[in-house]
């Protein structure tokens, strides 16, 4: 067993550092797998491992330099921190947090910002082309940050529209057969993109913008015959394309227009997985200008810690 000496002068450091309820230390002890015990300043390490206590105590001095530069830590932020600790060097981690630009803030003041590496080099991959293909699993903020981008620049008059689709892939049920009108029958599926538009812009405000057509969701189906300009465009769950499907997406591209592809090619529900537009379009269209594919993996995840253990388990099969 390893102890730590910690130096905090102020006990809000303390806090900050170990969270609400201790739930920050919580989360550390569940991703390294061993006690951790904090009393005033010391840190006692259950492990009999040198390497293990000594990445702790560099993740205990990173997060207390953070708190002293008043970055309220989170859980994801520990968590994110210990999963880079060992690859990327202490004063980076620092910087990132120092210079990271906010995004948008949401309806409610809140500011957002890019919460890890991968996110800031995908937002400037957006910035640089006019279509972007970002695959990787779920939680890695793929489509979040591209709709977070898409109300930026939208704020800033940049593009006249924001149009968000998804391709209708039927789970045993066909849309003929259930109750309601079209719209009725496909909102379920875009429920979504509709929490991302809501949490940014207010019900009230993006209903509004629906309503006058200045924000389209709606199937990928709706995208054949139109040509879109002015317009910010994602299309999320990539993967459930066809390559007909991604082909009809792609060239809908108009005049100062961006596009932004999403998808996860570990969950494809297509019954042959080779058709996924998604996959074809990935080793289509490298090395070509103003085309950009991003790749995300499991450590990009910014969800709960057990999103990460789940992917690993599940994508061993």
């Amino acid at each position: 067993m390893y102890k730590t000496e910690l130096i905090i002068k102020e006990s809000n450091h303390l806090h900050n550092i170990l969270g609400e309820f201790d739930k920050n230390l919580k989360a550390l002890s569940d991703y390294f797998q061993t006690k951790i015990i904090v009393s005033n300043k010391e840190v006692i390490v259950d492990t009999e491992s040198k390497d293990l206590a000594r990445k702790i105590e560099d993740v205990f001095g990173c997060l207390y330099t953070l708190s002293s530069i008043k970055v309220q830590l989170r859980e994801r932020d520990v968590i994110y921190i210990s999963s880079i600790i060992d690859k990327v060097d202490k004063e980076e981690i620092i910087d990132f947090y120092k210079s990271r630009e906010e995004i948008v803030k949401t309806c409610n003041g809140k500011s957002i910002y890019p919460k890890t590496f991968s996110q800031v080099s995908y937002l400037k991959d957006i910035s640089k082309n006019d279509i972007v293909l970002a695959y990787g699993p779920a939680g890695v903020g793929k489509t979040y940050i591209a709709v977070c981008d898409a109300v930026k620049r939208f704020k800033q008059n940049q593009y006249q529209k924001i149009i968000l689709s998804r391709p209708i892939v039927e789970a045993g049920e066909s849309l003929g057969y259930l109750p309601g009108e079209i719209k009725e029958k496909v909102d379920p599926y875009l429920i979504p993109l509709y929490d991302s538009l809501y949490e940014l812009l207010g019900k009230k405000t993006t209903d509004e913008y629906i309503e006058n057509g200045t924000i389209e969701i709606a199937p990928l189906a709706y995208m054949r015959g139109r040509t879109l300009d002015n317009a910010y465009v994602i299309l999320d769950e990539a993967q459930n394309t066809t390559k007909k499907q991604i082909k009809l997406f792609l060239t809908r591209l108009g005049f100062n227009a961006k596009m932004i592809v999403t998808g996860d090619l570990t969950q494809i529900d297509l019954i042959n997985e080779n058709d996924s537009g998604l996959k074809y379009a990935i080793n289509k269209l490298n090395n070509i200008n103003n085309i950009k594919i991003v790749e995300f993996d499991k450590n990009d995840v910014v969800r709960n810690p057990l999103v990460q253990k789940i992917i690993e388990r599940l994508n061993n099969d």
